[in-house]
Formats: structure tokens, sequence, C-alpha cells
């Protein structure tokens, strides 16, 4: 594994109780975007009292987002033993894709007809924001917005659920995205241009085949993190 370090290396903030979202619900999206970018990579050792204490939370609201997270394969929950963050695996990232892939292609059909002249620009902004990450070299904040772009094109089509739908079940593809950031991030960069620009001709046909060459990407990280990382893997 790439590593077996506990969670007191990594940097838990102390949770805001005038929020509304409840207290379960933030312990489980902070310590999901640390597993999804890696902070807490595969083989991470994870304490339901070290994390209580971190963010100084009782320990139910933590046994809870454990269970969530371990529903969706992100932990896996060993009695009398630590909890640990699972390996990759090839199978959830594969089906995560073809999940998202089926509903982003039907999202772009709509998206076409329906986005307006003042959302074409939003996107485009959001582009522009992309390049000055790249040129930072800042990751997590390329990440952040690749997914903006995304969630944008959904919602400006007035189909919000759809990205709910995506964002619930693409975790496991996010992991080894996040894993390809350092040397894949031009190239999406670059292939969501080409989805605005299908999308500005109102060709849906263009704007179906960009998102799906662009999503398709997933496979060859994995063959590359295969042999670049294969410790990720279980």
């Amino acid at each position: 594994m790439a590593s077996s370090r506990g969670l007191s290396m990594v940097d838990l903030p102390v949770l805001d109780g005038g929020r509304s979202r409840s207290v379960t619900d933030q312990v489980f999206d902070l310590l999901y975007d640390r597993v999804v970018t890696l902070a807490l990579p595969p083989g991470a050792k994870l304490s339901e009292a070290e994390v209580a204490a971190q963010m100084g939370v009782s320990r139910q609201p933590v046994r809870d987002a454990f269970y969530r997270l371990s529903q969706l394969g992100f932990i896996e929950i060993r009695p009398q033993r630590a909890t640990i963050v699972t390996p990759i695996s090839e199978d959830a990232v594969l089906q995560a894709y073809f999940i998202r892939a089926a509903l982003e292609e039907s999202c772009m059909r709509v998206a076409v007809q329906r986005l307006t002249q003042d959302h074409l620009v939003a996107l485009a902004r959001l582009i522009d924001l992309q390049a000055q990450e790249i040129r930072a070299g800042n990751r997590a904040a390329f990440h952040a917005l690749d997914d903006r772009f995304h969630h944008d094109i959904c919602a400006f089509a007035g189909l919000e659920f759809v990205w709910t739908l995506i964002r619930d079940n693409k975790g496991h593809m996010d992991r080894a995205r996040y894993l390809s950031l350092s040397y894949g991030s031009e190239t999406a960069f670059a292939e969501h241009g080409q989805i605005l620009e299908a999308l500005r001709h109102r060709d849906a046909d263009a704007a179906v085949a960009a998102v799906r060459q662009h999503l398709s990407r997933i496979e060859g990280i994995l063959a590359r993190l295969r042999l670049d990382q294969p410790q990720v893997f279980g």
C-alpha cells in the first residue's frame, strides 16, 4: 500500500456547529474529500476516537460517517482492528465511468438546446480559471474547477439532479483521476475547450463525442497507474 500512516498526519478542522448541515454530513464530506484527493491514501489508518478529537465532535457522527464511507467502498471497517482506506478498485472505477458517461452524454443533448449566451460566457470564464491554475501548478484547485465545469453544464441545462447522481457515483473515478492530474490536467483542459465549442455551435453529436472522449481517458489513466503506481490498487 502507499502508506499506513495514521490520521494524525492529516489536518482535519474543528467543525463549525453553526452550519446548517448535520455533523455527520460534515464529517463525511471532509473525510470523503481526503480519500478522493489521496490526502488519505490507500492503506491509511483511521481511528474513530482520533477523528472525533480532531474535529471536536462525539464519536457517533464519526461512526455514522465511517459507515457511509464503507458502504461506498472507500474504507474497510475491521472490528477490533484499525479501519483502513481501501485500495483503488479498477472495477469500481470503470463502473463509475459507465454511469457518469451515460448521464453526461444525455445531459449534453439537453444542454445544446438550453444553454444561453450568458451560460456559455460563464463556462468560458471557468476555463480561463482552469488555465490559471494549470500555470500555477495547483492540482487541487484545477480538480475543483474541473468538477465545477461539469456541474455547471448540468445546472445551466436545468438538470441539477443529474449532477447529484454523477457526484454520488463518481468518487472511485475521481481517486484515479486525481493521481493523473500531474500529467493529465492540460489534456483535460483542452478537452473542456472542445466541449464548450460544441455547445457554442449547438452541435449535440459533437458535444456527446467530446464528453465521451474526455471521460474515456480514465481507461488510459488506469493503464498508466498500473505501471507507475501499482501499490494504489488492490
